[in-house]
């Protein structure tokens, strides 16, 4: 339990308390005076206090720097307490190479507060390895935008999944009615932005459609793609056809996604996959018969998966020597049908498969180049996509580091546009559910061209 006299702080602060799970009720008290911020944590029958410094020029910063201060206070009065400490320390946005970006920006070096606020060693590290990663990839252009085209339709729901996807079995009778919206929708993009950075069509699972139906995306897509990274999310191994990767490269598709989470048959039949280990070879061998840059995606956490499953995993995937791998940790959310079967995420083992996940990657050559966190993500984690050098996903970057406006299309897809000047980002989501996303595509494309125009 939480109580706090700063009603603005009571989320940030509630993020820094649940990631100590049972810990005692804290009482929160701050006050402020010129340019110092002051804190009180009463818990467990101890009180602490803490007192920063630091000149602020608007409400906006002052509001940053309370939440910053305050949650460092609380972070480690609860370590103090608790004799616990996280891995990412009081840090709980989902961006920690934004914030570092940040403190780049102002001249200071991100280490120190980081350090600060109880980051431990490896992950300053990683944060690091990233920026560097991210060298000439990294750039705020006004008016530049990545194209985002949402395909809601996946052969079955996994276990672990909140999106908003459809068992095509079920939903398939909307699948004409939502590419005709889903066409005017892209059409309308046409002049809401200076130059196209990437496009990536995604899901859901783009292949679960027959040819015909997704050459009506692709051909969608066709104007914005000319001579961009573009990439698929092909998905499950159980949809590829020679056929559809056929399609891919005739409408100059760059990159394909190849996602089986897990090479243990046991966990892939846990999870709702209605395929197996041998299915991903497979689909892996007919991507490789294509000049395509290849991504695949592991989950670290997954229910009954033991450590030496994982890393099995992690050693199945660099075997393949994709051009990227990203290792995410399980994050439940509402919608996922293990959300209603576990009541909070231990993350049992999860240190260790991260940290094998590390080694064996970069001992494989691989390098991170973007990472990005979560609520409820299992053991205080993060998802980490790694890549070859000179392989990186530019439509990742643009999106995690949110350095680009982001034109998304589809069912449930979120859009942002960016404000560099001001320093603001605002978003724009569609409807999560199709047929409500059919009957008000008028009104969609409106706010869309109302928006970025």
């Amino acid at each position: 339990m939480l109580a706090t006299n700063a009603d603005f702080l009571y989320p940030e602060l509630m993020d820094v308390v649940r990631l100590f799970g049972d810990a005692p009720d804290v009482a929160h008290t701050f006050r402020s005076e010129g340019d110092a911020f002051y804190d009180r944590v009463e818990m467990g029958g101890r009180v602490f206090d803490f007192a920063e410094h630091m000149p602020y020029a608007s409400d906006l910063e002052f509001r940053r720097y309370a939440k910053r201060f305050s949650k460092l206070a609380v972070y480690n009065a609860l370590r103090a307490v608790t004799g616990r400490s996280m891995p990412w320390g009081a840090l709980t946005g989902i961006r920690p190479t934004k914030l570092a970006y940040s403190e780049r920006a102002a001249g200071r070096d991100f280490r120190a507060l980081f350090e600060e606020c109880g980051v431990s060693p490896a992950n300053i590290a990683l944060v690091a390895d990233v920026l560097h990663a991210q060298e000439g990839i990294y750039a705020r252009e006004p008016g530049a935008a990545d194209l985002y085209i949402g395909i809601p339709f996946c052969p079955s729901k996994c276990e672990y999944c909140s999106f908003i996807t459809a068992d095509i079995g079920r939903t398939g009778k909307y699948v004409d009615a939502y590419l005709d919206a889903l066409e005017r929708e892209i059409a309308a993009c046409e002049g809401l932005f200076s130059r196209i950075k990437s496009v990536y069509i995604g899901g859901g699972t783009p292949l679960v459609f027959e040819s015909a139906q997704l050459e009506r995306v692709l051909k969608a897509a066709a104007p914005f793609a000319r001579g961009v990274e573009y990439t698929v999310e092909a998905g499950r191994p159980d949809v590829f056809t020679d056929e559809k990767l056929r399609l891919l490269q005739a409408y100059g598709v760059t990159r394909v996604c190849v996602n089986p989470q897990t090479f243990c048959d046991e966990t892939l039949a846990r999870i709702g996959r209605r395929h197996t280990a041998a299915d991903v070879y497979r689909a892996f061998e007919m991507a490789r018969r294509y000049p395509f840059d290849i991504n695949v995606d592991l989950i670290a956490g997954l229910t009954g998966e033991s450590v030496a499953d994982f890393c099995a995993s992690v050693d199945a995937a660099v075997s393949l020597a994709p051009e990227n791998i990203t290792v995410h940790t399980l994050c439940l959310k509402k919608g996922a049908r293990l959300k209603e079967e576990e009541s909070r995420l231990c993350g049992a083992g999860l240190p260790e498969m991260i940290a094998y996940s590390r080694e064996a990657l970069q001992g494989a050559g691989y390098v991170p180049y973007y990472l990005y966190r979560q609520k409820y993500m299992a053991g205080n984690c993060e998802n980490t996509g790694w890549t070859k050098p000179g392989r990186a996903c530019v439509y990742n970057v643009d999106v995690m580091e949110e350095i680009a406006d982001n034109i998304a299309c589809g069912a449930n897809a979120v859009g942002k546009k960016l404000f560099l000047e001001e320093e603001r980002i605002e978003r724009l989501g569609s409807p999560k559910d199709i047929p409500t996303y059919i009957g008000k595509i008028d009104e969609i494309i409106a706010r869309k061209r109302k928006l970025y125009g």
